[in-house]
């Protein structure tokens, strides 16, 4: 049990209250008795949509048995229920998918494979999401004591909702909870008090939602325990507003006025109980640190110097933005603590002070019901895995049946099994399926990509001081042959000494040494794809490319740098800012042998 583990180890600490001992007891509980809870999760699932057009049309006849339920309805995709989905949408209410009435559409980011996609949700899934939320912190005071004497910076956005043509809001899922009663209305919690107002939060201006929150976080700097976004990238981005705003933040904190820039009435009210008085002091201290355009190693630490961890998602694509992180932090530990999207929250990370190279996310089998896809190179058999069934080191793509009627339903996220918390199986974060690239019968995913990246980087570029600090890739077809484009964007710490063009060509090559063995074989002995290209793009590429997807819908909470692009207007902005082009200058390594 985890508090009998609080007792044992000296770097665990007891549970700091009787509602932390309430959440780890039940964390225990659901652990304990995964096959069990998942049996009831499905029993009540059917039993309660029995009646949908959906379940009747396979002909369970009343059954809620998983082996009856296995056999009769099929594993799908989006596609498969994109038409119900649509009837919904459109205003019809009778029972397509659930029993109970859908209240709103979370959509998907619009990133990962381009549509936005329609969620169902009914009410009480705010609920199970609250839950999840609520375990949180029990587990993390278990690591990191004290944090109920101070508050936490994170920098939290919504956006402004869309209704479908039959009136449901369609809304990205954090911009629902935030906009819930559950969160507007939160009691008082010494362990989830934010630095930003509600009013600043709920501002559907993402620029001054973010001055406001800066500002704040800046005001309260000595208060501040943790940092934090939901994204690595969200924090980044936050990091970046102030190396180009602080002058203007500054003059606000040294004459105690709030700027003309925030025009929402709802956070100059809010801000007039916070932004009191002139702190010269303060102003000048902010200054000293920000004025050093080149270094702001560690400024994090410097401004807010009581920061214990930083609170952002660093698994799968995030992992790119560690090496940042820390250059900004000075090595901070960073907390991924839950693990969540669209179509249901899933579990929460037990030891969120791990590396995150080991961070494993441990799945509550009372959100949803869970089954797993073995993915494998060449699959022979579709048949799937129970939750407590999986086994260590094996990949598998998640699967699930939720409350709100989505049945079997693939969500496209690749896991690795890296061990048991009880009886309840922990996952690795490996990647989103199918992100790739390709110009024949090579195929590179979003992690091979990624890997190739940091490997060209840390080998060629950090001794230098430079970063690459964002990327994308588009697969070029109108050369003949086809070959990868890679955009860079970078951080260069000495402007007067760039990486020379040799260097960049030799980041090309080993970004191609880093490449499977049958994009290797394509370039060296099939002909058929060219050298591998780098473009570097202006500083500033990849914001304006954030703020492209937003005006199109994206949320700002949910985005996500797209790792492989195709989109033509996104081509266009990319190829505008290009500052230099790079190539391979040599082929790579490989041989019939070598089959890495």
């Amino acid at each position: 049990m985890i508090v009998d583990l609080a007792l044992k180890s000296p770097m665990i600490h007891s549970p700091q209250s009787d509602k932390d001992l309430k959440a780890l007891r039940f964390i225990e509980e659901m652990t304990r008795n995964v096959d069990f809870v998942q049996k009831k999760v499905i029993k009540e699932i059917l039993s309660r949509n029995s009646e949908t057009e959906y379940l009747k049309r396979f002909g369970l006849k009343g059954f809620t048995d998983r082996k009856t339920f296995k056999n009769k309805v099929p594993v799908i995709t989006y596609d498969d229920i994109k038409p119900e989905i649509q009837r919904i949408a459109n205003g019809d209410r009778s029972m397509i998918l659930s029993s109970h009435p859908i209240t709103e559409f979370l959509t998907s980011s619009g990133t990962s494979a381009g549509e936005r996609k329609l969620m169902p949700t009914i009410e009480e899934d705010m609920d199970r999401r609250q839950l999840l939320y609520s375990l949180q912190m029990p587990v993390m005071n278990l690591y990191v004591p004290g944090l109920g004497k101070g508050k936490a910076l994170h920098f939290l956005f919504v956006k402004s909702e869309s209704k479908t043509p039959g009136g449901l809001p369609a809304r990205p899922v954090l911009t629902s909870y935030y906009k819930s009663e559950h969160f507007k209305r939160r009691p008082y919690d010494p362990y989830n008090v934010y630095t930003s107002p509600n009013e600043a939060i709920l501002c559907p201006d993402s620029s001054q939602s973010m001055y406001t929150q800066m500002l704040c976080g800046l005001l309260m700097r000595h208060e501040i325990l943790r940092l934090g976004a939901v994204f690595a990238s969200g924090l980044l981005r936050a990091i970046r507003f102030l190396q180009t705003n602080w002058q203007e933040l500054v003059s606000d904190i040294s004459t105690g006025t709030l700027s003309s820039r925030i025009s929402d009435p709802g956070i100059r009210e809010s801000m007039s109980k916070i932004l009191t008085e002139p702190d010269q002091e303060l102003a000048d201290y902010i200054t000293s640190v920000c004025c050093h355009d080149n270094n702001w190693e560690g400024v994090i630490t410097k401004i807010w110097p009581n920061t214990k961890y930083l609170d952002v998602i660093v698994t799968g694509a995030m992992a790119q933005y560690i090496p940042m992180l820390e250059y900004y932090s000075g090595g901070l530990p960073m907390a991924c603590t839950m693990y969540a999207s669209s179509e249901s929250y899933f579990g929460i990370n037990l030891k969120p002070m791990c590396k995150p190279s080991e961070v494993s996310y441990t799945i509550m089998p009372n959100m949803a019901y869970f089954e797993f896809l073995p993915h494998e190179d060449a699959p022979e058999r579709t048949e799937l895995v129970e939750l407590a069934d999986v086994e260590v080191g094996k990949e598998y793509e998640l699967v699930i049946t939720t409350y709100a009627g989505l049945y079997r339903y693939r969500v496209g996220d690749i896991l690795q099994v890296t061990g048991f918390y009880n009886s309840a199986p922990q996952f690795k974060f490996v990647r989103r399926k199918n992100v790739l690239l390709s110009i024949e019968s090579d195929k590179t995913d979003e992690a091979e990509l990624q890997k190739a990246v940091e490997n060209a980087s840390s080998m060629l570029l950090e001794e230098q001081g430079t970063r690459v600090i964002e990327y994308t890739s588009y697969a070029d077809t109108k050369t003949i042959p086809g070959h990868y484009v890679i955009y860079w964007e970078l951080l260069v710490k000495d402007q007067a000494n760039p990486p020379s063009d040799e260097v960049m060509a030799k980041c090309c090559l080993e970004m191609e040494e880093s490449l499977n063995s049958v994009y290797r074989q394509s370039r060296v002995a099939d002909k058929s794809i060219g050298p591998l290209e780098i473009r570097v793009v202006k500083n500033g590429t990849f914001e304006e490319l954030m703020d492209y997807a937003i005006s199109r819908g994206a949320s700002i909470n949910q985005y996500k740098v797209p790792r492989c692009v195709s989109f033509t207007p996104i081509t266009e902005l990319l190829d505008s800012r290009v500052a230099s082009t790079h190539f391979s200058p040599a082929l790579p390594q490989w041989s019939p042998e070598r089959r890495r």
